[in-house]
């Protein structure tokens, strides 16, 4: 965890201290009175439905060492409920100040800082990586999925001088962010875990997408490495744009670090690494080994060989409502709810086509969102793959999925083995007293579908499945 002064927070960010003394000293941040802890720095965040400054008293009651507040002139009333002993600085965009401030601590920091991004695995790699490192190094990394303009400074505040590899996730919607994160965050190593089809909407085209994630390895030294998938289509175009060493990875047999001889089982996923090693992940499907191998190419870098790190490998977890299994009465449900783009679709239907010994494998898909003009086309895609996987059920909430019970009547799917909901809130409704004992059910959408929901539905009914 960071510690700062007062006075570092005011070098660094421009901000006007306006009650209280420059040498109070801080230990960490934090933009969330829920959360925050005694001696930490309080940053008032604001959004189109929230006001940080509102928060000032109770960030102050709840032990804040300090306050950096929004310039503007209703901060007198929050300030009139602030103690008098609590130091008060201001900016006019606490965002801004909080980039800084990560950006002015990053700079005093001296170690190996990995980024991680992709249009997809970016959460599971970076949550692998750390589970590896856990016994080789002091590692701090990402916690959730914080890989915003809010999320990295976050990250980067965690680590102090005892962090000996710090793990930092870059997202992005929109062209420039990830130049910028990297601007702050200053990699010294990154991992483009592929490039697909998402957020399209904000980048253009997958040609943008590639262009956007091209940008951390742009900013890589020479002296640094980039791990890079050989199996992405995108990869010679990515290896143009760095100085830095690449280290790759594949599942056919064409990078640094191979799987080969992959399978699927009750327990995971196991599949031969370099010809070498048997492995086997608790983490279920293809794009997870994908994820795996990139994290052991990340490894490598850092000076250390796979057969180091592989007895971690037994302790991995699926994250919160991606691929995480739940046993429902006489179900197996596989909660893929956390977001879906095409290509982390197609992946989750691989993975459900390769389940056997079920009554019906039952597919639940929400809209994948964030398309653009091309949500219709990649919708009617992944129904065809659907029908091609042999899905026994394919049941469709949301406007956008009626391309996807296209896609699969044209991949000969059977009409009445499919079940289109136009009103997500009908399908959440109905699909539970749908299910049978003996079913394996896979729900994915993009988060803002609400598929969590469903899975929630689903768990509470579980003495009526039948």
């Amino acid at each position: 965890m960071s510690e700062f002064s007062l006075q570092d927070v005011l070098d660094a960010t421009g901000a006007v201290l306006v009650r209280g003394g420059s040498h109070v000293r801080m230990r960490g941040v934090s933009t969330d009175t829920r959360t925050l802890r005694a001696g930490e720095l309080f940053l008032s965040l604001s959004g189109p439905n929230f006001d940080g400054n509102r928060f000032a008293a109770a960030a102050a009651e709840r032990g804040a060492a300090g306050l950096l507040l929004r310039r503007e002139t209703s901060v007198a009333l929050e300030l009139a409920r602030v103690p008098d002993g609590t130091a008060v600085a201001l900016h006019d965009s606490p965002a801004r100040a909080l980039a800084d401030l990560a950006a002015w601590h990053r700079r005093r920091l001296d170690l190996p800082v990995i980024g991680i991004t992709g249009s997809c695995g970016k959460t599971t790699t970076k949550n692998i990586l750390l589970e590896l490192l856990q016994d080789r190094a002091r590692t701090v990394g990402s916690p959730a999925s914080f890989n915003n303009a809010i999320g990295v400074p976050h990250t980067l505040l965690l680590a102090d001088e005892r962090t000996e590899v710090l793990v930092v996730e870059m997202g992005t919607s929109h062209p420039g962010e990830i130049a910028s994160l990297c601007r702050m965050a200053r990699p010294t190593a990154g991992i483009i875990t592929n490039v697909g089809a998402s957020h399209l909407e904000g980048l253009g085209s997958i040609a943008g997408v590639a262009r956007e994630k091209g940008d951390l390895a742009a900013s890589l030294p020479e002296s640094g490495y980039c791990v890079l998938n050989a199996d992405c289509r995108w990869t010679p175009e990515l290896r143009e744009l760095t100085a830095a060493r690449i280290l790759t990875f594949s599942v056919d047999g064409t990078g640094d670090l191979n799987a080969t001889n992959v399978w699927f089982h009750p327990g995971g996923t196991t599949f031969c690494l370099n010809g070498e090693h048997e492995v086997t992940s608790p983490l279920l499907g293809l794009h997870t080994v994908q994820n795996l191998l990139a994290a052991l190419a990340a490894c490598v870098g850092l000076g250390i060989e796979p057969e180091e790190v592989l007895p971690a490998v037994s302790r991995l977890r699926a994250g919160r409502r991606r691929m995480e299994r739940i046993e429902v009465g006489g179900l197996t449900l596989f909660d893929d709810s956390y977001n879906a783009n095409p290509q982390s679709a197609r992946a989750s239907v691989r993975v459900l086509a390769g389940l056997h010994g079920h009554a019906r494998r039952v597919l639940v898909l929400g809209e994948m969102l964030e398309l653009g003009e091309f949500a219709a086309e990649l919708h009617h895609e992944i129904g065809v793959l659907a029908a091609e996987a042999g899905v026994d059920s394919l049941l469709l909430l949301g406007e956008l999925t009626q391309a996807t019970a296209a896609g699969a009547v044209e991949g000969g799917l059977p009409l009445e083995r499919i079940l289109h909901f136009p009103e997500v809130e009908d399908g959440l409704e109905v699909i539970p007293g749908l299910l049978r004992d003996g079913d394996v059910v896979l729900i994915k959408g993009s988060r803002s579908t609400g598929l969590d929901r469903l899975v929630n539905r689903i768990m509470e009914l579980e003495p009526s499945v039948s």
